[in-house]
């Protein structure tokens, strides 16, 4: 995709997350804590899923695959961040900034498909437990992954290529710390009813399709949980949705308070508030709440820790 348009603005100022300048350096140690600890986590994460052949299985690829999308998403939208907070004009270029939202869209997209199909899997776990491994063998786990991956960038691709079409000729300061798409097309000065038309129809589309496939895995889950009269069949189907069902609702909640808007003022503070729940926190958070709660991750842990001691 070419990054050239008719604009006269080629560089955007982010303001970043605060003009409080009191609060900078505070802010900048905090976010580099959350910096280090996300691509510290996921990363340990990843090896330890490849390093133990017991953790191959269906739930830990699709977990292997969430924590790779948050390493990465973690790397395109936080080291611009904490420039916001020890420089003085933090400059990004407009090819820059279109090739940070589009790793932005993908990651996000993707995400969201992932956690579909992390639902259709304990789905399948604890609903149709003696087709498991038939129905979620390897092949259509590798499936729905490529398929995830094939639909958030093409849907990257879209909200990409309707921002590169708009027109940007006057002001070139983004209210936000990153190149988000709302904060751009306060900046367009073209008609923006088109592109926003076609990106809230994706949107919509994508978190009504997969919201609705999990909250359907949810409702036949715990329609074939109630069947289930032992107080240790509910503990282990509760640890097995528990870590998920967390997720689900840290990453559809903050993305839902992003988007709405109280008033015109206070909007896009309270949206770059929220977006960092989803950006920052979130991708932090997933290795912790898959692991912590996790006996499989935790005999693995301890069988790597010998290892390296050995």
């Amino acid at each position: 995709m070419a990054m050239e348009n008719e604009s006269s603005v080629t560089e955007f100022i982010l303001v970043g997350f605060t003009d409080q300048s009191q609060l900078q350096l505070p802010l900048f140690f905090l976010f580099l804590l959350n910096y280090v600890v996300t691509v510290v986590g996921n990363l340990s994460f990843i090896n330890l899923i490849c390093l133990n052949s017991h953790l191959h299985t269906p739930i830990y690829f699709f977990t292997f695959n969430l924590s790779f999308i948050d390493l990465c998403q973690s790397l395109v939208i936080t080291p611009k961040m904490l420039m916001n907070f020890v420089s003085e004009k933090n400059i990004i270029s407009f090819t820059e900034c279109m090739t940070q939202l589009v790793f932005f869209c993908f990651f996000a997209h993707s995400e969201c498909y992932v956690l579909t199909a992390m639902a259709y899997d304990r789905y399948v776990a604890i609903c149709q437990l003696l087709v498991y491994t038939v129905t979620m063998s390897p092949q259509v786990c590798s499936l729905l992954m490529f398929g995830s991956y094939v639909m958030g960038f093409a849907g990257a691709m879209v909200h990409t290529g309707d921002m590169v079409r708009l027109s940007f000729c006057d002001s070139n300061i983004i209210n936000h710390y990153m190149c988000d798409i709302f904060p751009l097309y306060q900046l367009s000065c073209s008609s923006t009813y088109a592109s926003e038309l076609v990106d809230s129809i994706i949107v919509i589309t994508v978190v009504i399709i997969s919201s609705s496939i999990i909250f359907i895995s949810y409702v036949l889950i715990l329609s074939s949980v109630l069947h289930i009269s032992s107080a240790l069949g509910w503990s282990k189907t509760f640890s097995t949705c528990g870590s998920h069902i967390v997720t689900v609702g840290l990453f559809y909640g903050s993305g839902l308070f992003t988007h709405l808007k109280t008033s015109p003022s206070g909007s896009m503070g309270q949206g770059k508030f929220f977006s960092v729940f989803y950006t920052n926190i979130v991708p932090m958070l997933n290795p912790f709440i898959y692991s912590l709660r996790n006996k499989d991750v935790k005999c693995a842990l301890k069988k790597t820790l010998k290892r390296i001691a050995n």
